[in-house]
């Protein structure tokens, strides 16, 4: 039974660890927009946007695949 708890944890911190950049991606729009930084005036705000998600979703991969396949050895 405690080998079960062990995995479980292990999985749940896994993912919480994988996660952390999408989520930190995403507060940064939220500190931009509060901060008064970012307005519907600022240029390439679509496209820069679109680079913030991205490198947090691609740094989630590969953080996640990263400790998948450190787990699976």
């Amino acid at each position: 039974m405690p080998n079960s708890i062990r995995t479980e944890t292990l999985k749940v911190l896994q993912i919480a660890i994988s996660v952390t950049p999408w989520v930190l991606s995403i507060y940064i729009f939220y500190w931009l927009d509060s901060s008064g930084t970012w307005t519907s005036e600022t240029p390439h705000r679509g496209k820069i946007s679109v680079a913030i998600l991205v490198a947090g979703m691609a740094l989630s991969f590969g953080i996640y695949s990263y400790l998948a396949r450190r787990v699976q050895k």
